[in-house]
Parts: C-alpha cells; structure tokens; sequence
C-alpha cells in the first residue's frame, strides 16, 4: 500500500483513491455482504448522483436510517460525495424520539431500507432508488461542512445532535486516538449509530484497511471473526466482554486470537473482575480502554499494564485538556478529591463540535459533560457519576455509579441502575434495578449479601428489584429518569 491520505485530504475522495490502487482488495464486510474499494467507489458515487438530484443536500445532513451493512457504509461515503454530513440512526428507534431528532436536524433526506419509510418526512428514499440508472463517475459537489453528526438523548430523552466541527477531511486525531494504524483489519462490534463505533470504522477506513462489521452480536463469532478475517484491532463494550467471558472455555479455546494486537474498550463503566479476566486472557499490552465524550475536547486512555498499577482508572488525559472543580466553582488541585470534570481542547485548536438543540456547560472556556470523578496522586482519573445522578440520602451525597460498580461485580448482573426514591426519613431511599437472567435463579437476600462488605452501609440500596429485560433502549442508553418515572409510586420492595 503506498497510498495513504496526508490530514485535510477530501473523504469523498477515500475509495477513488483506493480504488485506483487496489480495487479488488475487500474494504468492507457486514453479514454475508462485502465490497471491495472498487464497488464502494462505484456504488457510493451511484447513490451521491441519486441524492444531488434528488434534494438540495449539499451542506445539510442526510440521515441514514440503517443497520450494519455494507449499504450503510456505502451511504455514507455517498454523501460526503454529495457535500453532505451523515447522520446515522438506529432504525428501531421509537417514532416520537425520531421524530424530534429530525425536526432538529432538518436533512435533506432520510434513507431507509426497503419497505421500510414509515417516516413522515419529504424525501424517504431507499439506497436501491437512489442508486438505480445513475451514473459510475465521480459526481461534482463543494465539501461537507462536517464530517459526522450523531446524536444523544442523555439520562434526560431530550435528544440533542453534537456537530462535528472538523469538515469532511481526513485527519490524524481520531486514529491516533484509537491507536488505529494503516492497513488494518478492524473488527467493529456495535451498530454504527454509536459515534465510538463508526469513528473508528470510518477511520480504518480512512487508512485503508478493511473493517468487518457485526450486523448483530454474537459472542462466540466474535471470536471466530478475529480468527477468520485475522482481525488485529476490536472493539467491544464490557456488556460484550462479559458475555464473552460466559462462553465455556472449551468454546473459548477454540480461538487462538494470535492476530489481534489491541482489544478496545469504552461506553460504559468496566467491572474489575471483569477486566482483570480480559487482561489475564489476552495480556495486559492488547487490552486498551478509552474515556471521552462525542464531543471529543479532551480525553483519556488506558493499557492494561497501566490499569494494573491504577486499577479502576480510565487513564491520564492524552488528548486536550481536563481540570476538576467543586461545587462553588473553585479548580480542585489535590489528589483523590472529587470534582466535576471540565474539559476543553488544547488551546489553539480550533472546536470539536457544536450542539444542535442543546448548549454546552461552560465556564470561562471549559466544558462539562456532566461527569464527576477524582484524580489520584500520579494524574489517572477515575469516574464516580453524573452530576445530575447523585442523590442525597440522609444529608450524605451517594454517587450511584460507586454502587452499580459494586453490583455487577457479580457475575450473574448483566446490568444495574440505581436510581433515588422519595424516602419519609431520609429524603431519598436508593433503589437498584439489577438486571439478570432469569436462569441464573439470583434472589435479592443473594445481592444484598452479595453487597455486604463491599459498601459502607448508607450506600446499600434499601430496596432491590430484580428484571430479566434489558434496561437499554435501543439506542444502547440507560434513560435513568425514565425509569425512575416509572418506579416513582411502587411500593417498597
């Protein structure tokens, strides 16, 4: 390979590019599907004509209602090509929260698959539609003024889009930030309307390798993935690692995993048994961690060796820049003092991103996503919650993050919300929604022993309510206040 694109170069320009170089060489995998740099160029410049003659798209979001596919990443380059920002969503996303993402977005069309435009917008299309008799050349378009869009609801459900602020231009900071190098085989797990799933496959992609993508988890072909496709760079939340981890181990020692040089991280908190058991697997120098909003102003990550020494910690900031402040406002310089977390980006640099139906928390420059954690000693950060999170139980400020931690511990929670109740004598009552599997025949006396021990007594949830359903939506978010909404006048249990 002897192509590889200096910072600033066109992403409508990638699989041309590639193409010109090594066309039959495969860029993308997904199901059964796979598309060489070849058909990529072709089929994304099909369907970038389909939409420049559709719609006015050239500087507007184009929403892509897609699953993994090979047509979602054609989609995408498609409408870089047509000077366009892509937008990605889950397509079972509910109806009233779609609904308020486009009324936000405004795009210029919203593609779907077939048979499937229940949306009342415009200009639904289908990739098909677009792509039929149109031409395979390059199409004519100005550069789109941001290269990605994706959005999030929060804890609250109010939807918000975060803008990118770099254009539709390659640079080094996302691959550098994932440790992605040229040429690789990257294995990417979760659906692309995640920003840390289709960051780091557009930006193998971007360095010309080839990304296989699961268009639905499966543990066990995970493993067989790496093997087979001879994988060298993934990417898993610990939901995945855990479930992973369940396999029996003759299933496990199936797969040697020779091929994979680094196994990533993110999304959601990690339990350390958890951890520990990946690092034990693979060694500490494959398994990597990162923390970080979309936002992307500052950041941290974290090897295996490095999580050894500073166990719990996300890392030291690497990218940008990170201070704590407390509650009136006052930086926080001491060591394992908590604080909430600002961020901004290394100064001189331009911004990151802009909100669409939201606006940022700021203090004299810096940011803040909410989050509330503490620096040790030797400048590793760790996490305790969302600001808008804790509750005061009795006067004393619990952070529920501390407690779900505790609770999946165990290995049989797949997932645990705590949330604050009306309590007569204390203000506020902790209440844990564990998620478990309903064979596993886990009691609530089996938690709240489990527990004994590992909190001190005000963080104890004073109630326990067991459910064998996923407490995510669809989009992978925990919405915390709905469930306390829904919880609010239950009893006691």
């Amino acid at each position: 390979m002897t192509f590889l694109p200096e910072d600033g170069f066109p992403l409508a320009e990638i699989p041309g590019a590639y193409a010109a170089e090594r066309g039959d060489t495969v860029a993308v995998r997904a199901g059964t599907g796979t598309l060489t740099w070849t058909q990529l160029h072709r089929a994304s410049n099909r369907i970038a004509h389909g939409l420049l003659g559709e719609a006015q798209v050239a500087g507007r979001i184009v929403t892509l209602l897609l699953p993994n596919s090979t047509d979602l990443i054609t989609a995408v380059f498609a409408c870089y090509k047509a000077g366009a920002t892509p937008q990605i969503l889950s397509p079972r996303m509910k109806p009233a929260e779609l609904a308020a993402i486009l009324e936000l977005a405004a795009p210029a069309a919203v593609l779907t698959e077939t048979g499937k435009s229940r949306i009342d917008h415009p200009r639904v299309l289908t990739v098909a539609e677009l792509a039929a008799g149109q031409p395979g050349h390059d199409p004519d378009a100005p550069l789109a003024p941001s290269w990605k869009a994706p959005t999030s609801g929060g804890s609250t459900g109010r939807p918000k889009i975060i803008l990118s602020g770099r254009p539709a231009v390659t640079s080094g900071f996302d691959t550098g930030m994932w440790g992605i190098e040229p040429g690789q085989q990257a294995l990417v797990t979760a659906p692309l309307h995640h920003n840390a799933p289709f960051v780091t496959a557009l930006s193998t992609l971007f360095l010309g390798g080839t990304v296989t993508l699961l268009t639905r988890f499966d543990a066990e072909r995970t493993l067989s993935a790496i093997d087979e496709h001879e994988v060298s760079w993934a990417y898993l939340v610990p939901t995945m690692m855990r479930r992973i981890t369940a396999l029996p181990a003759e299933v496990r020692a199936k797969y040697a995993l020779t091929s994979l040089r680094s196994l990533w991280h993110c999304a959601e908190p990690c339990p350390v048994w958890l951890k520990r058991q990946w690092i034990d697997w693979l060694g500490p120098e494959r398994v990597w961690e990162l923390y970080g909003g979309t936002e992307a102003e500052a950041g941290c990550t974290l090897r295996g060796d490095e999580w050894l020494d500073h166990v719990g910690s996300v890392g030291r900031v690497t990218w940008g820049e990170m201070k704590l402040l407390d509650a009136h406002g006052a930086e926080i310089t001491a060591p394992d003092v908590p604080g909430e977390i600002y961020m901004r980006v290394t100064p001189g640099s331009d911004p990151t991103y802009r909100y669409i139906g939201a606006e940022p928390t700021t203090r004299e420059g810096w940011s803040s996503l909410g989050d509330m954690g503490r620096f040790d000693a030797d400048g590793y950060l760790y996490l305790l919650d969302r600001r808008s999170d804790m509750i005061t139980v009795g006067g004393v400020n619990v952070y529920p993050a501390e407690v779900e931690a505790a609770l999946v511990e165990h290995e049989q929670v797949l997932t645990a919300v705590v949330i604050g109740l009306p309590d007569s004598d204390t203000g506020n009552r902790l209440h844990a929604i564990v998620h478990t599997p309903e064979s596993a025949g886990v009691t609530t006396d089996t938690i709240h022993t489990f527990l004994d021990g590992r909190l001190s007594r005000h963080k104890l949830p004073k109630s326990i309510e067991l459910v064998h359903d996923s407490l995510r939506d669809a989009a992978g978010k925990v919405r915390r206040s709905e469930l306390r909404a829904q919880r609010l006048h239950r009893p006691a249990r």
